[in-house]
């Protein structure tokens, strides 16, 4: 799609690309968990390559898993994943970014605020620890491997395929993230209940294989090891457990979600302790 981004329509290459770029992020979340093969060093090895430019693999993998170790799930404090902030943060708030936050919350915001919202949440709080002197040799390497491989796409971009740094954000990231968010949307909630916090979306066969059945969340959460393609035939076993445990906390697939959320905030952005 790159090697020929110039020629073909935009609005062919954009979904197209989008959908790549996601997919791939799903493939990295894969190589986390321990796929596809058993070494740590070589499933880090496939999943690095940076198609997304933003997030290093290495600080990706090192949030990820302490978003699955932590047993307060969607708390700011405690799971880097968390979508939501602490009252204390929300006090110190202008009215601005409070109404950002709330259109936010809401999924075509969240399509369309999001990946920039997240991006430069990222940077920030990177250049922070660079400035309060808390950025540990690991995190240094983790960026020092994904400047080299940026180095690698921005190569591929622009001498081999002509396009701009512009047009592969536009056409090829922003989607791509857009789409991982529409994932992500749906995954978690501040349930006073910790095993009502994690929800499940039955996708149909393209989405699921988009999301490599991460959608099926709650199974992901219980059995983090298992490789995607033994998720669904899990979650179908024990259907009615699952639901029970979570609450009830499902949908019938994206479309649905949609309907529900699309222009209202599906929660308050505020984290309720």
């Amino acid at each position: 799609m790159t090697a020929h981004a110039t020629t073909l329509p935009w609005w062919l290459v954009a979904p197209v690309g989008g959908l790549l770029v996601a997919w791939h992020g799903s493939f990295q979340h894969e190589t986390i968990h321990g796929h596809p093969t058993p070494w740590r060093k070589v499933n880090a090895w496939f999943g690095s390559m940076p198609l997304s430019l933003w997030l290093p693999y290495g600080i990706y993998r090192e949030q990820h898993e302490a978003h699955h170790r932590t047993p307060h799930l969607t708390d700011p404090l405690d799971d880097p994943e968390s979508f939501y902030v602490s009252k204390e943060t929300w006090a110190e708030m202008g009215a601005l970014r409070r109404a950002f936050l709330h259109v936010n919350s809401t999924l075509v915001g969240r399509l369309v605020f999001g990946p920039p919202m997240v991006v430069v949440q990222f940077a920030l709080g990177e250049v922070r620890l660079l400035l309060q002197g808390a950025f540990p040799r690991r995190r240094v390497r983790a960026w020092l491997l994904h400047f080299a491989g940026l180095g690698v796409v921005f190569a591929w971009l622009g001498l081999v395929c002509h396009v701009s740094l512009a047009q592969y954000v536009l056409l090829f990231v922003y989607p791509g993230l857009g789409l991982t968010l529409l994932r992500s949307f749906i995954e978690h909630r501040p349930a006073a209940v910790p095993e009502h916090r994690v929800g499940i979306v039955e996708a149909g066969t393209l989405w699921s294989l988009l999301f490599l059945n991460n959608n099926l969340h709650v199974v992901h959460h219980e059995a983090p090891w298992v490789p995607w393609y033994e998720l669904p035939a899990l979650y179908r076993a024990q259907r009615r457990a699952v639901l029970e445990s979570n609450g009830g906390f499902v949908f019938p697939g994206y479309l649905a979600v949609a309907a529900r959320f699309a222009f209202r905030p599906k929660d308050s952005p505020v984290h309720p302790w």
